[in-house]
């Protein structure tokens, strides 16, 4: 019995990580800010990177929808040590320069835009079946697992020690298998919903900046950080309609393909997917 519970212990734990809902974008603001026609900020560090590789968003993007970078807490948190320091250097002096121009400010919320992106969406539900049919997949294998475990229990008394060795082994080697599959397609549905936010959040950089320009505005923060605030700030409506506009839709890699071995797809968003979606579902598990 003791081997029974190994067997089916270890088929199903192997596969427990695996049985999460699909990786979808998560909709919540970042702390985050840019100034139109200048360089894009960032009040966080960046994400630590992941052992997959990734492909990489486009210098100066928006905040996506989904992961700021962690708080930069860890170090203030840190015991006080008591150091003799060296003697402290000598500033020399700043000269004068010219004043920095009065703020005129624009609210902008990216979850909100992403809310009414038809580009946005379509990924989003495109990518969530893919990762549910992924969690069926994965659960069925888990019962034909424990199936397999249960059925060489009660075959146990009948079966030569070296039987039941080669039987647990076959067991192990397919649950081993069926983990290192189900990983794969998961890591490649996560490349895909970053490839899909990588090219939405360059469009909507481009389009939040022309939209604060044509107002006058020269700073523009997240709403997610502001306490309270009036429409007459908000960016939000005016840069969802032109982001309709530019972007109607992404580029999705075909169910399987991870973003980073595709080739770069046609300039116009359109006929990219039209073409991705012809491409032979390779890797499908």
């Amino acid at each position: 019995m003791n081997n029974r519970r190994i067997i089916v212990s270890s088929a199903a734990a192997g596969l427990a990580l695996l049985l999460q809902p699909a990786p979808g974008q998560a909709q919540q603001g970042s702390s985050e800010w840019f100034v139109p026609g200048g360089q894009h900020r960032s009040a966080t560090p960046a994400p630590a990177a992941r052992s997959a590789p990734r492909p990489v968003p486009a210098p100066g993007a928006l905040p996506m929808a989904g992961g700021p970078g962690a708080e930069p807490t860890a170090m203030a948190n840190a015991p006080q040590l008591q150091f003799q320091l060296p003697p402290a250097p000598e500033i020399p002096p700043v000269p004068k320069g010219s004043a920095t121009p009065a703020a005129i400010i624009g609210i902008l919320s990216v979850p909100d835009v992403l809310r009414v992106s038809t580009a946005y969406q379509a990924a989003y539900k495109e990518l969530s079946a893919r990762g549910q049919k992924l969690n069926q997949d994965a659960q069925k294998e888990q019962a034909t697992l424990r199936e397999l475990g249960e059925k060489l229990a009660a075959e146990r008394a009948r079966l030569s020690p070296e039987q039941i060795r080669t039987k647990e082994r076959e067991i192990t080697d397919r649950a081993t298998e069926a983990q290192r599959k189900f990983g794969e397609r998961n890591r490649i549905i996560q490349e895909a919903g970053q490839y899909v936010m990588a090219q939405i959040n360059r469009t909507m950089e481009t389009v939040a900046q022309q939209v604060a320009l044509s107002r006058g505005i020269n700073l523009v923060l997240n709403r997610a950080q502001i306490l309270g605030t009036t429409a007459d700030f908000d960016l939000t409506p005016s840069v969802a309609e032109v982001l309709n506009k530019a972007l109607p839709s992404v580029v999705v890699p075909p169910d399987g393909i991870s973003p980073v071995s595709m080739k770069p797809p046609p300039s116009e968003p359109g006929a990219a997917t039209t073409a991705s979606a012809k491409e032979p579902q390779h890797q499908k598990k």
